[in-house]
């Protein structure tokens, strides 16, 4: 039977952690009661002010190359360290472990924490923004990738071996061609968080449309708010259809 004693340990431990977590953070639906200061909030968004729309278009294509370059750098560093930090690639066990360390450490600092550090250092713009999403994101598809690669089947490297080929030939052209799929599966999913990323880095000084939705909430400038929104919304949307078609032709 599926009703066991454990099975109603862990759910009395669930309920017991949903409570608490529910008491911590202070969460009522009670406070729904009344949408009038809702319906009043939402109803100052529309109709769309679309005379700044032309400077929106250019902080959206800011956005998009902060979060595609910043994914790039990330994926190309990434790669070659996840070589290294997987069990059956690495060359050596204390590299190996050093390796996961690092990724671990920049995987661990959000990216806020990195742009608030480089954008003091280095000033406001969306350079340290990028900057920030790519440290974080060698950390994360550096991890992803090397669990692609202590997954992948070990038989073609074998062969390539067997034949003479270098252990670093070998990973390359045996390990790569499996993965990739998977790779650029998850590269499109990190491009798509660096978007929403770049937005927040956009609000302590990043630049590109997430500063200009800053600004225009507080300003209460909501007309021009929902615009900012649904442009995000469309890119995101766009980077998604993208990243699906680029998946299904390379697999």
């Amino acid at each position: 039977m599926w009703f066991k004693r454990k099975n109603l340990v862990t759910l009395l431990i669930l309920c017991l952690l949903l409570y608490i977590s529910m008491r911590l953070t202070e969460f009522d639906l009670s406070k729904f009661r009344d949408f009038r200061n809702m319906i009043d909030f939402l109803a100052q968004w529309f109709p769309m002010d679309t005379s700044k729309f032309p400077g929106m278009v250019n902080d959206s294509l800011e956005t998009v190359g902060m979060a595609f370059l910043g994914s790039f750098i990330g994926l190309f560093f990434g790669l070659p360290i996840s070589f290294i930090a997987a069990w059956n690639t690495s060359p050596s066990k204390p590299v190996y472990h050093l390796s996961r360390f690092a990724l671990s450490f920049m995987r661990s600092i959000p990216e806020i924490v990195f742009g608030l550090i480089l954008l003091t250092a280095l000033g406001l713009g969306p350079f340290p923004a990028v900057l920030a999403i790519a440290f974080h994101n060698i950390g994360v598809l550096g991890k992803l990738i090397s669990e692609l690669v202590e997954a992948s089947d070990p038989g073609p490297q074998e062969a390539m071996k067997a034949v003479g080929s270098k252990n670093w030939f070998a990973h390359l052209f045996s390990i790569l061609p499996q993965i990739w799929p998977n790779v650029l599966s998850h590269y499109f999913y990190r491009l798509e968080v660096a978007i929403r990323t770049s937005l927040v880095l956009g609000f302590i000084g990043g630049g590109g449309i997430g500063q200009r939705l800053f600004n225009d909430f507080k300003t209460f400038q909501y007309s021009s708010v929902s615009l900012d929104v649904l442009i995000i919304m469309v890119i995101v949307v766009i980077v998604d259809v993208l990243g699906s078609f680029v998946r299904n032709r390379v697999i």
